[in-house]
């Protein structure tokens, strides 16, 4: 009988790199919509967006941060869950995975509103390039910064779920450790950058949020020592 290939460690994906794009573009054009076009079809709406103090777009923003985050700190886990063999048990590593790539689609869709929503805000008026752009913006110009290159980080990580079987197993998995730095500048940059990092809620979201990973992470290390030291004890 010819040998069975080995078994797949983690399943195919379930998207193209076609449709992540376009989902990925659906939200910022979403985005620019919201900018755009809501203050021309609702007039009240228009008033309170685009008069002397229009706080609606900064509301907007700060919000869909912390869905971007909260977001990119589900996949995190979801992925430590998955390599600490946690996840066999329940969901699946399937379902586990499948879940670990919308939802780090989704992430980058919250995080692009996060950005483009903020061409609406007249306070700091920011343009198109400060928004894109890393390290161009006007309003704490290093931490914005090191959010815009966390993000782009992040969207060449979740990009190599589509191009795993061209640049390899080993390759994708080294990929993704640059994904745990990335979800640190990002941390770094809700703290020293965002409007709310000073209040209660947002430092006990900090705290909890950069906690548990750091907890999987640990784990992680811990079991993958372990079992390279359990065979050599025997």
């Amino acid at each position: 009988m010819p040998a069975q290939p080995p078994p797949q460690e983690y399943p195919d994906s379930t998207l193209t790199l076609q449709s992540i794009v376009w989902i990925i573009l659906a939200m910022g054009i979403g985005a620019l919509a919201a900018v755009i076009v809501l203050p021309a079809w609702m007039p009240h709406l228009a008033a309170s967006l685009l008069g002397p103090d229009p706080k609606a777009y900064w509301y907007l923003s700060r919000g869909s941060a912390f869905v971007a985050l909260s977001l990119l700190w589900l996949s995190m886990a979801l992925g430590l869950l998955i390599t600490n063999k946690m996840a066999r048990t329940w969901p699946g590593v399937p379902v586990s995975f499948a879940l670990h790539e919308f939802i780090s689609i989704l992430g980058l869709g919250f995080a692009l509103f996060h950005a483009l929503i903020l061409l609406g805000d007249r306070y700091i008026g920011y343009t198109l390039v400060q928004v894109l752009v890393p390290f161009s913006s006007s309003y704490e110009p290093f931490w914005v910064g090191i959010g815009q290159v966390s993000f782009y980080t992040i969207l060449i990580v979740t990009l190599s779920f589509y191009v795993r079987t061209r640049i390899g197993q080993k390759t994708w998995r080294s990929l993704h450790y640059v994904s745990f730095i990335a979800y640190l500048v990002a941390l770094l940059h809700g703290i020293a950058a965002g409007s709310d990092a000073s209040l209660p809620w947002a430092q006990q979201y900090y705290w909890i949020s950069g906690g548990t990973l750091l907890f999987l992470v640990c784990y992680r290390i811990i079991a993958n020592v372990s079992s390279k030291l359990a065979p050599s004890s025997t």
